[in-house]
């Protein structure tokens, strides 16, 4: 990801260049769903609160500051929506949809069995690498800019992961 390309975007939005928009989200999309995708554990709902991040935050982009990651901004707006989401349901049912997903119709959104694992067993932020260099296809260095942690960091982080994953899958026979 340019990061110098994605802020001259970010400054066309800004001045009322909607066509910038396009842009800015298939650099970022990837990046919100998974951190959106961490909280809800729910791809369905995952993409709404994923396009009501995009839509707050282009209604307070004034309050993005140039320089910093607009990246982790984003994350930052819809893990707000994703946790507020959950706080909503949980006082609105008390049944466990996973166990009666037949009822609700929601069976058919099951995540794999890798995502279900991995959501189980990874820690916040090596989910959220794990997703964005095996899943979204971005490079170590990509990830590490978007999230503003060193290369290194991510690159351990990634590897730690992965172990935890594997170790877990054979152990319950997923692989």
């Amino acid at each position: 990801m340019n990061t110098h390309k994605l802020e001259k975007h970010i400054e066309l939005l800004k001045s009322g260049d909607n066509s910038a928009f396009d842009y800015i989200y298939e650099q970022t999309n990837r990046a919100v769903y998974f951190a959106v995708l961490y909280i809800v554990r729910d791809k369905m709902y995952a993409e709404d609160i994923l396009q009501d991040t995009y839509l707050r935050a282009i209604s307070r982009l004034e309050q993005y500051a140039a320089g910093t990651s607009f990246v982790g901004w984003l994350c930052s707006i819809g893990r707000s929506i994703a946790l507020n989401h959950i706080k909503k349901y949980r006082r609105e049912f008390s049944e466990d949809f996973t166990v009666n997903a037949y009822k609700y119709g929601s069976g058919s959104i099951q995540l794999p069995y890798v995502f279900e694992a991995a959501m189980k067993c990874l820690a916040e932020d090596e989910y959220e690498i794990l997703m964005l260099c095996k899943v979204a296809g971005y490079k170590r260095r990509e990830v590490a800019e978007m999230l503003s942690m060193p290369i290194g960091t991510v690159t351990w982080k990634n590897n730690e992961a992965l172990k935890k994953l594997k170790k877990i899958l054979e152990e319950e026979g997923g692989i």
